[in-house]
């Protein structure tokens, strides 16, 4: 604060110490009165810190709020409502459930947390993992870093530990303690394949983005009047938050157990020899995967994706033709774009509509369908639309029949860029430049606007001489 004041130059004066900041010797006092108040603070904590470990020497504790417990001054007294809710939480846990099953069933019970509100699944953890409904405490689990940071620290061998036996009633037996610690670890291990309830397969948490470095999601389409499921995985930061933050590519199911089979010297995919032999796969640029085995081999391999054939069968080809039938009879609303063109801000798709000019000329534009309060989405003309996917498909003049051939769905990233995601599951970004339509006034237009203006003018002048 001082040093903002005398860099604009403002003097301040401390009339008991009598100093003055912008002398120099009022400077040099300063300077040692911050450092004497320094030291002083920095003895201070010593000294309640030394006081905090001599009561963790005595099994003392410093904290005095755990629920299914009341502090009464002296120790620590079970509240018999709170501690079934307690012993509940360890048997659902040794049963199976997972912590946010728990919450789910403490929240249709209506039993509130410590502070009174909803139990959450971060304080069910922090429940199964709290020594103190054993009768015994760990002392010092936190330390504060210093005492100008004030930052708290989980002690990991920083600093000594102090465990503290029958300091006040158990709550939970040390056996029951101990097994869910033991699961607790186990579900650990296991990660995702711990919680059943989630489908997983065997590339699940395997598969890895070599920009963001997080694991890619599988995620599934059905094919219409058709058992199939196509799966593709993709980067979770990309299908979150959108092209903007990743730009990964995604890998369709298909490809990646043909070229696991070829880079483990099989006729075709076998999960197990995957899962006993591959510690993960990291997806680089559009084209290569690094294999990383359990022995330390690492092996790079490209990949080509063939999505177009395995999605577009010709039963669905005929499907789509079925249910594009009668586009030109709607096409103030619809056309090949409908459905293909999705906001990466809110993730709705994009609407048409149209705007006729006084010269009879109708134009359609592409907006958000969210609507302009609740997204601000740029708007698109159908043309620009319409020139660069054909530019995407290589061709010079726009094919209507062509577009849901080749290209899956598009994103208006923002008012300078356009990414076409292709069937083949690639990605096309596209510039362009929103102009301002202008447009030819006719002879008729002009001789109204004219005859408009003199009307203007004259009434005008008449008021001026009145």
């Amino acid at each position: 604060m001082l040093d903002s004041l005398e860099e604009l130059g403002i003097e301040v004066r401390f009339e008991k110490e009598g100093i003055n900041s912008l002398s120099e010797d009022g400077e040099l006092m300063l300077t040692l009165l911050a450092s004497f108040a320094q030291e002083e603070s920095r003895s201070t904590s010593e000294n309640v810190k030394w006081a905090i470990r001599k009561g963790f020497e005595q099994g003392k504790t410093n904290s005095f709020c755990i629920y299914g417990y009341r502090w009464d001054g002296e120790q620590f007294n079970i509240v018999p409502e709170e501690a079934e809710v307690v012993r509940l939480i360890y048997d659902n846990y040794l049963k199976d459930l997972s912590a946010e099953q728990t919450e789910k069933q403490l929240d249709e019970m209506g039993i509130k947390s410590y502070t009174g509100g909803r139990f959450s699944n971060t304080s069910i953890r922090a429940i199964l993992r709290q020594e103190r409904y054993t009768g015994n405490i760990l002392l010092q689990k936190t330390y504060v870093e210093n005492h100008i940071s004030h930052k708290t620290k989980i002690n990991k061998g920083e600093l000594p530990m102090y465990y503290a036996e029958n300091t006040h009633p158990a709550i939970i037996d040390q056996d029951t303690f101990d097994k869910v610690q033991a699961e607790v670890a186990r579900r650990r291990e296991l990660g995702v394949f711990a919680n059943w309830s989630i489908n997983t397969t065997c590339f699940t948490s395997k598969i890895k983005c070599g920009n963001c470095g997080v694991s890619y999601r599988r995620s599934g389409k059905r094919q219409s009047k058709s058992s199939n499921v196509y799966y593709i995985w993709t980067c979770q930061t990309k299908d979150r938050k959108g092209v903007s933050e990743c730009i990964s590519k995604n890998v369709p199911e298909k490809v990646l157990q043909k070229v696991c089979a070829e880079v483990l010297g099989l006729e075709e995919f076998d999960e197990d020899v995957f899962l006993g032999e591959v510690e993960r796969i990291v997806v680089i640029g559009k084209d290569e995967l690094i294999f990383h085995f359990y022995d330390g081999q690492i092996v790079n391999q490209k990949w080509k994706s063939t999505a177009r054939n395995d999605c577009w069968s010709e039963e669905r080809r005929r499907e789509w033709g079925e249910r594009h039938k009668g586009i030109a009879a709607r096409a103030y609303t619809q056309n090949c774009f409908t459905g293909k063109i999705r906001c990466p801000k809110c993730g709705a798709n994009f609407r048409r509509a149209g705007r006729t000019y006084a010269n009879g000329e109708k134009v359609y534009y592409w907006s958000c369908g969210s609507g302009g309060l609740v997204c601000d989405a740029v708007t698109v003309p159908e043309e620009i639309i319409k020139t660069l996917s054909s530019g995407v498909l290589g061709i010079t003049e726009f094919d209507e029949s062509l577009f849901p051939e080749k290209i899956e769905y598009l994103n208006i990233v923002s008012d300078s860029e356009i990414i076409f995601h292709l069937i083949d599951g690639s990605e096309v970004p596209k510039p362009w430049e929103k102009t301002r339509r202008t447009t030819k006034f006719t002879e008729e237009r002009k001789r109204k606007q004219s005859e408009k203006m003199k009307e203007v003018w004259r009434k005008k002048h008449e008021q001026q001489n009145s």
